[in-house]
């Protein structure tokens, strides 16, 4: 795939353009799962859970690394990337749950 240097600069500054559109969906994406916490929190109290629930962690984690499989990424940092984002939830949680105990 050979291309002259005005073709690889195109396709280069093209290539970052998609990849900055797509970063602020992602960031974007992951407000939303956040903004999910006041929802998860509240319902976890309602039935007397622990803000930590191995259960669903464990079940994200496997659901992850079948994805993974499947679109063929590694694994392991994909694992990665969703463990930050169970900790994002889990710290947004406890942020909803201490200003709710104090007023």
């Amino acid at each position: 795939w050979i291309v002259d240097r005005a073709e690889a600069l195109r396709i280069l500054q093209g290539s970052r353009d998609k990849i900055d559109k797509i970063d602020e969906e992602i960031i974007n994406l992951i407000a939303k799962r956040t903004s999910l916490a006041g929802d998860i929190v509240n319902a976890k109290i309602a039935l007397g859970m622990e803000i930590e629930d191995k259960k669903r962690e464990d079940y994200i984690q496997d659901k992850t690394k079948k994805i993974a499989e499947q679109n063929k990424l590694d694994e392991s940092c994909v694992k990665k990337i969703m463990k930050i984002l169970t900790d994002l939830s889990k710290k947004e949680q406890e942020e909803i749950l201490r200003r709710n105990t104090n007023g």
